[in-house]
């Protein structure tokens, strides 16, 4: 390959390296996906946990690239290596990669769901059928190539005055996964002691040190999820920086408060505060993020507890609550603090936010209800009882993550 030899190549090749940097950082955070859950499962899960997340990685990788990238943004992989290359340093493919990272958080945010009680075929089967369909639909239908839910002069955009919009991804990357994962969360039933005789009984986690470098990653990495999504060097925003740092720390002060300084619920109030501020991260006020993360973060603590005490539906992680709760209400916050009336850019509506939010929940409750309904009866989706007592590591991998122990 030649060398930059003007302006214009200096700038593509500029807009490459900003999208691989953003890429690279939200790759990052699938270690933190990975250390968040197998800092939340006890001992004889955590192999299972860390392995599920660079399995289903791989296959997303694969799955994206032939399959969900084209149908999101109608560009195919099949040409010379030249023509991929093109004249603008790979731009498709480094956007490619940099969507990927996106793409990929859907099984990563189900592995926190199900865990502890989900054959490990079903689950990495389920989550390339996301990464293949129902991901790339929505996603096309507000980035990509359908475009009519997002686009200036789109279906929302003729009604309410202003498309659908989520600069980062609430709705169609958390959201979307929080919600896919509700329904398998639902049929798998929750795990084996949890609820005994009507009483509940919260299983020990096992270790809060994993779980703060899990969260550690995800916060560094989302600066990549936010800040990347400029797509180009001449787009990127200093506002989107600051509103996820005041998010975040929105998040995790309103979960210190409300869960009375529980440490697991206060680094996933600082995790809350960034899903919810995805979506509007562009044309909110710092101060509007500040409140919306903090309200992410009462939503986490209060949802978690609502969904796993009052429902008792066993959501290990919380993943409905943190990315299909908050992320709902990233995408609703959107239309409501970037009103210039409330010193946002403007550009936004209400009843846009609404809409393209409750298709999410439809097209992921549809897609999850349907392909984890099919497995289960076809395959099965749960360990049997005495593979769940003897623990994932031994029954899906014959090893354990501390084979010095004795027990």
């Amino acid at each position: 390959m030649n060398a930059p030899s003007n302006l214009t190549d200096y700038v593509s090749a500029g807009n490459v390296f900003f999208l691989l940097w953003g890429a690279v950082l939200i790759f990052s955070m699938h270690a933190g996906f990975a250390f968040l859950e197998a800092g939340s499962v006890r001992k004889k899960n955590i192999v299972n946990a860390l392995t599920k997340i660079p399995t289903d990685w791989a296959v997303s990788t694969v799955i994206y690239f032939l399959i969900g990238f084209p149908i999101a943004y109608g560009i195919s992989f099949f040409g010379s290596a030249s023509d991929l290359l093109g004249n603008n340093s790979g731009y498709d493919l480094a956007h490619f990669f940099f969507l990927l990272c996106f793409a990929a958080v859907i099984p990563a945010i189900i592995s926190g769901g199900v865990a502890e009680r989900m054959k490990f075929g079903p689950q990495v089967l389920a989550g390339a059928v996301f990464v293949a369909l129902a991901y790339p639909l929505f996603e096309g239908l507000v980035w990509g190539r359908f475009n009519v839910l997002g686009a200036p002069d789109g279906w929302l955009a003729g009604i309410f005055g202003s498309g659908f919009h989520d600069y980062a991804g609430s709705v169609v990357v958390h959201a979307m996964g929080g919600w896919l994962a509700l329904p398998a969360i639902l049929l798998l039933k929750p795990r084996m002691g949890r609820y005994v005789n009507g009483d509940s009984r919260p299983m020990q986690i096992h270790s809060v040190p994993y779980v703060a470098l899990g969260s550690w990653l995800l916060m560094i990495g989302w600066f990549g999820f936010n800040v990347a999504s400029a797509a180009t060097l001449p787009n990127i925003s200093g506002l989107v920086a600051a509103n996820s740092l005041l998010a975040m720390g929105g998040g995790l002060l309103a979960a210190v408060l409300v869960s009375k300084r529980d440490s697991v619920f206060v680094y996933n109030g600082a995790l809350a505060g960034l899903v919810a501020v995805c979506a509007g991260s562009d044309v909110m006020h710092p101060l509007a993020a500040l409140a919306v993360g903090a309200i992410a973060g009462i939503i986490f603590v209060k949802g978690f507890l609502w969904a796993n005490e009052k429902l008792r539906i066993d959501d290990v992680l919380g993943v409905w609550p943190l990315h299909g709760l908050c992320g709902a209400w990233g995408g609703i916050a959107a239309g409501i603090f970037g009103y210039e009336q409330l010193g946002g850019m403007g550009g936004v509506s209400f009843f846009s936010q609404l809409t393209g939010t409750l298709i999410c929940i439809a097209i992921a409750l549809v897609f999850s209800g349907a392909t984890y309904f099919i497995i289960k009866k076809t395959h099965g989706i749960r360990l049997t009882a005495q593979e769940e007592l003897l623990g994932s590591d031994l029954s899906i991998h014959a090893g354990k993550a501390y084979p010095e122990e004795l027990i």
